[in-house]
């Protein structure tokens, strides 16, 4: 590996058991200024605190964050985008630039990829193309990758996911986030199956806390290399809290009962 990279990862995941917490805040562009994501200052303040490794947002966004104090976090420029507004949301396009991740002194790239999509042969190409530039720069990729088109009837599906895993992996990402398949055993064949580290979603805003806690939990004990969650901390009534919470589980392997007892 080339040692800019090495360098860059190692400021997005802890270098000494390879996991990682990364908060996704791209979110603005999707639905817009949803609940958490209106101060931005306070919500990433809150989010490096409580101990996470990475931040990630869109290129617009970091002078409108940017704090001049208080603990680093790593920055993870996201390149694609489409709104909810949309009738074809599901279709992702390039938005920025490695180029642009660069001048901002950010550590990674990432893209959002739906397999199954009308237009995945083009969301394909971007995720080829920004991988091999992004090579080029010792730029690390993080391949959002997800399965989401008419013939895909569970997204959840443990041999779907694998399978998304894995073309990130293929087309040259560094780490890929997927969907948790819903328990440890099926979702170390996930792990198992993609070279590269694999980091779990969020999905849709949970009701209990807990069951956030558990799933990052059963995806460690699987060989997950963490968790890119972004709703269910950014909306949590404490981010420092939950964070805090899940820095012990990944960074730590503190169980679920204890992580518990500080929430």
């Amino acid at each position: 590996m080339q040692l800019g990279k090495a360098v860059r990862i190692e400021r997005i995941m802890n270098r000494n058991d390879g996991r990682t917490i990364i908060v996704p805040l791209d979110h603005g562009v999707t639905v817009g200024p949803i609940y958490g994501l209106v101060d931005l200052r306070d919500t990433v303040n809150q989010v490096a605190e409580g101990g996470a490794n990475a931040m990630l947002m869109h290129k617009g966004i970091p002078r409108c964050s940017h704090r001049q104090g208080g603990r680093d976090i790593g920055l993870i420029i996201h390149l694609s985008a489409s709104t909810s507004l949309s009738p074809y949301p599901n279709a992702k396009c390039l938005v920025g630039t490695v180029t642009d991740a660069l001048k901002l002194g950010a550590d990674a790239v990432s893209l959002h990829i739906n397999l199954g999509d009308e237009s995945e042969s083009q969301m394909l190409a971007d995720l080829g193309r920004v991988c091999s530039e992004a090579n080029e720069w010792g730029m690390p990729v993080l391949a959002m990758m997800y399965a989401r088109g008419q013939k895909i009837k569970d997204e959840y599906d443990p041999e779907i996911v694998a399978h998304c895993a894995r073309v990130g992996a293929e087309l040259g990402a560094d780490i890929v986030k997927v969907n948790y398949t819903g328990d440890p055993e099926t979702f170390r064949n996930v792990v198992d199956g993609c070279c590269v580290p694999v980091v779990i979603a969020g999905g849709p805003r949970l009701n209990d806390q807990r069951d956030l806690v558990q799933m990052v939990y059963d995806s460690v004990q699987a060989g997950g290399a963490g968790l890119s969650v972004g709703r269910n901390i950014f909306q949590h009534p404490s981010p420092q809290k939950i964070v805090t919470a899940l820095n012990k589980v990944v960074h730590q392997d503190w169980d679920v009962e204890a992580a518990m007892e500080l929430l």
